[in-house]
């Protein structure tokens, strides 16, 4: 990214070209880059393996009843990824006996159709939809109270994660990107899930924020932690604090400027004013080798950067066969 950038960004914003800017700038960028990478062959090759995951999350046979009570995991969601959130929900479920039960955040395009794809895998499935959601943050994130949350949110779906899951509601959740297979038992997290007490993370291959440590502490006034990976996130949705969280996400785009990882940056700082359950590295493992993605050893995969290719070469067709 060049030196020009935040100030082409700050223009592209103040003329209300934010979501324009990225699908007309970023994306291009990043598809060349990708292009120049591994080249056209190789893309187009993923783009059907890609294909033929989406078809394959919508013949997956209905995940069975079980008994106990159940225990929410939330997926934020919608017509890009609802077949990523079936295969990691899905992969969950063949790893545990527990009554799982999968929460579907609308991320303002789960349309009908994509519900119910979901819900003939995922029988005891619960949606969030994005006209609720909008409803109660016109009502604890007011526009005039919460301007940078709410115009954030509008332009940076991932920001969603946090306040369209956890402002207004009570109790503890657990948040999952969709982008992650589980091929073993997850103990620690099944652990965590049945029995919440503090946050928990995972760990990332780097520090991956998007804003400086000494930024992020100056805002939080603690030591902000390295390589906090939000793939797996687990908060109380009470004890957030709103007006903080404003002003973290106002002052960093006032300073530095908008950043890809806000999200993560956001949550980081949030964790660092705990004690956090963290998920073993090896267990839980960001960004697998392909050596690891064709014979997985880890009890789960976290798809992110150059991973994506043997997510969709190699990872899902793993759980097919599970």
């Amino acid at each position: 990214m060049t030196s020009s950038t935040p100030s082409i960004r700050r223009w592209a914003k103040h003329l209300g070209l934010g979501i324009a800017f990225y699908k007309l700038f970023h994306q291009p960028r990043q598809f060349f880059q990708r292009w120049y990478t591994v080249g056209l062959g190789t893309i187009a090759d993923l783009a059907t393996a890609q294909r033929q995951m989406e078809s394959a999350a919508a013949t997956l046979p209905p995940l069975p009843l079980r008994q106990g009570e159940p225990l929410e995991v939330y997926y934020l969601s919608g017509r890009k990824f609802w077949y990523q959130t079936v295969f990691c929900f899905y992969s969950l479920a063949q790893q545990s006996d527990l009554n799982l039960r999968l929460v579907v955040v609308d991320d303002g395009t789960l349309a009908p159709r994509y519900q119910a794809l979901i819900r003939q895998v995922c029988p005891t499935v619960r949606f969030v939809l994005a006209t609720e959601i909008e409803t109660r943050l016109d009502v604890v994130l007011p526009r005039d109270r919460y301007p940078t949350l709410r115009s954030r949110r509008e332009e940076y779906p991932n920001l969603r994660k946090l306040t369209d899951i956890h402002a207004g509601t009570t109790g503890w959740k657990l948040v999952l990107d969709s982008d992650m297979l589980f091929f073993h038992p997850p103990v620690a997290l099944l652990d965590w899930l049945q029995d919440p007490q503090r946050p928990c993370h995972m760990v990332d291959v780097e520090t991956a924020y998007g804003y400086s440590l000494d930024l992020m502490q100056e805002l939080t006034g603690v030591p902000i932690p390295e390589r906090i990976n939000v793939g797996i996130t687990g908060l109380q949705s009470e004890a957030l604090d709103w007006d903080e969280l404003e002003h973290w996400c106002r002052t960093q785009i006032e300073q530095v400027g908008s950043h890809y990882y806000q999200e993560q940056a956001l949550i980081a700082m949030v964790m660092a004013q705990s004690d956090c359950c963290v998920m073993p590295a090896e267990d839980y493992v960001v960004m697998p080798t392909e050596p690891e993605m064709i014979a997985p050893q880890a009890l789960l995969h976290h798809y992110v950067a150059d991973s994506k290719f043997g997510y969709f070469r190699y990872g899902w067709q793993h759980i097919l066969k599970g």
